[in-house]
């Protein structure tokens, strides 16, 4: 099945990271992968965040209350749930991401758990609601965006609440004034134009918690939810393209590969290579990681001798979970981590 022009139309609004910019520790934020939901929502003038529900304090604070606070900087890798969904068959019907919805910035702003414990959470609340200003239809629903982590992942992990990217104030695409980053987890998890934070005492049960973002093989299970981000290697294609087919021209002799590597479950422990379409395996050599959420660089030299070649790479991480070398598929086209391929013609 080709991309329908519905696709087409989010795939207009929305975009990817050219795998070229795997080069930059830190992703132009410009080039950041970037899905929207529904619109970019009119910030009202007096915008402040919210926090109630199941809590014995109520907040509401302004973006200068909140930059008063001591401050945490992440370097976090963000990949959108559904990407390497347009290789899946059959077809699913969405953002037709291909592997580039991926990006990693540098965000700024204040933890989720000290928020939280100046609230004063009652005992009785078990998950944190995330809402956003953006407002649409989904699944016949008319919602906000929002989403929930569980009481102890908002009060132990790392989620921030940033409205700084690389060192610059959110821009509007990326949910100025404040948005929510989960390292580890899709992208999905983090909420942006974020107006409020609301203790729950039961789980949330909204469209974007229990009916999308769950992988399901059939329309009538209930599906596991899609949480953390699976190992992919990716590798940014050497040598020069083919205009439309992207194919990869490249010189005789030895040729640079160079890529990045990452898991959300545990860090990547060994990226390896290959020059025949999976036949054989060599290990790349995998530099350390700027901080625990950010992807590792990895290089390999390659000697090129003339000829068609498919290359390809695979992460594994300290929890032995790899990348599998056929996609698996489901129903939302989610957590597609098969390998990279790439083709590769060495000119004699």
């Amino acid at each position: 099945m080709g991309i329908s022009l519905d696709e087409l139309q989010l795939a207009a609004r929305n975009h990817g990271m050219p795998l070229e910019a795997l080069r930059y520790d830190l992703t132009p934020v410009g080039l950041h992968y970037l899905l929207i939901h529904f619109d970019v929502p009119e910030v009202p003038s007096d915008w402040r965040l919210r926090v109630g529900g199941a809590v014995d304090r109520e907040l509401s604070l302004s973006l200068d209350d909140l930059r008063s606070l001591p401050r945490m900087r992440r370097i976090v890798t963000m990949e959108c749930a559904g990407n390497g969904r347009a290789r899946l068959e059959p077809h699913v019907t969405s953002q037709p991401w291909l592997a580039e919805a991926i990006g990693t910035g540098e965000w700024g702003g204040v933890e989720v758990g000290p928020l939280l414990r100046e609230a004063r959470v009652r005992a009785e609340a078990v998950e944190v609601v995330f809402t956003g200003l953006d407002r649409g239809i989904d699944g016949g629903v008319e919602q906000a965006y929002e989403r929930s982590l569980s009481l102890q992942e908002a009060l132990v992990g790392e989620a921030l609440l940033a409205w700084e990217l690389n060192g610059e104030p959110l821009p509007p695409q990326h949910g100025a004034p404040l948005r929510l980053v989960v390292p580890g987890w899709y992208g999905m998890t983090s909420v942006k134009w974020l107006e409020r934070i609301t203790l729950l005492d039961r789980p949330f049960d909204g469209y974007q918690q229990a009916q999308a973002y769950r992988f399901r093989r059939t329309d009538d299970e209930a599906g596991e939810p899609v949480t953390r981000m699976r190992p992919r290697a990716l590798m940014v294609p050497p040598g020069v393209p083919d205009f439309m087919t992207r194919r990869r021209f490249v010189p005789p002799g030895p040729c640079a590969v160079e890529g990045r590597a990452w898991s959300g479950v545990a860090p990547v422990v060994s990226v390896e290579v290959s020059a025949d379409g999976g036949a054989t395996w060599a290990s790349a050599t995998l530099e350390p990681t700027p901080d625990r959420w950010a992807w590792a660089r990895w290089t390999w030299t390659w000697d090129a001798a003339p000829g068609e070649y498919e290359l390809r790479c695979r992460a594994r991480d300290e929890a032995g979970n790899e990348q599998p070398p056929e996609p698996e598929w489901n129903v939302g086209g989610y957590c597609n981590n098969a390998v990279q391929r790439v083709a590769v013609t060495v000119r004699g």
